[in-house]
């Protein structure tokens, strides 16, 4: 799609990635400045290096601090802030176990940030965006599993419902200052990450990779660029009435068991 976003500043979380590079390569297609924000400073130089308009810096989502720091850096060089896209986060790859079995370190850190550092960045990026009286819009990337939970991973299970329900609140409590809020689950998406877990030859899990499409009805993973379609949608103009939804782009997965 296409659509007018000249003139906003949106800022992606986690962009150096394949989710949120293609975020931000739609959004600044259709106009916006986008800042490119990643801990791994150097991926986001090379992904914001191929757009035509974005800043790269840097950014621990999980550090109150480093939230703070990048909005002041992001008011400075750009001057306002229209549309923010919580995209970073993290889910384990060592250590897929039961709940008793899972280390409680690895828990703190997944869910520290994915849950608490989207609280942190949206507590920040908030201050200028409501401040302008302009509205604005926040996207959190959620997840499949924080809809229907799978096994083997419960702190990014837990971490992505908790999302899910932020997303509603945070909805129910700026819709009335012109801020929209909502989300996107993805179901599996091909990434470096799932590559490695599931469609390699010598990945984790790919021995179950046949089992795993049985319950996908269009049978294949889903691409960064499906993902970052439907962010352009919930940024563009066209979504000013949706507030409050959770967008499964899953290929249906989340629709009902495939019998």
């Amino acid at each position: 799609m296409q659509c007018d976003l000249e003139g906003k500043v949106a800022l992606v979380t986690g962009a150096a990635g394949a989710i949120g590079s293609a975020i931000a390569e739609r959004l600044t297609d259709n106009g916006a400045r986008v800042i490119i924000a990643d801990i791994n400073l150097q991926g986001a130089i090379q992904v914001a290096d191929g757009l035509a308009d974005a800043i790269a810096l840097a950014v621990d989502i999980s550090q109150p601090d480093s939230v703070e720091n990048l909005v002041l850096q992001i008011m400075r060089e750009a001057g306002r802030l229209d549309i923010l896209v919580n995209n970073a986060g993290i889910n384990t790859q060592a250590h897929r176990v039961n709940i008793d079995a899972f280390p409680l370190d690895e828990w703190n850190r997944i869910v520290r940030i994915d849950l608490d550092g989207l609280y942190l960045m949206s507590r920040a990026a908030l201050a200028p965006m409501l401040a302008s009286g302009n509205g604005g819009r926040v996207i959190n990337i959620a997840s499949v599993v924080g809809l229907a939970a799978m096994r083997l991973q419960s702190p990014f299970v837990a971490a992505k419902a908790g999302i899910i329900h932020l997303t509603r609140s945070m909805a129910l409590e700026l819709g009335s200052q012109g801020v929209l809020t909502n989300a996107i689950a993805p179901g599996s998406v091909m990434t470096d990450l799932t590559r490695k877990l599931f469609y390699s030859e010598d990945g984790s899990f790919s021995s179950r990779t046949e089992e795993f499409m049985q319950h996908i009805p269009l049978n294949r993973p889903g691409t960064a660029q499906e993902i970052a379609e439907a962010a352009l949608f919930l940024a563009s103009p066209g979504a000013g009435y949706v507030n409050g939804q959770i967008l499964a782009v899953d290929g249906g997965w989340t629709a009902g068991y495939m019998m």
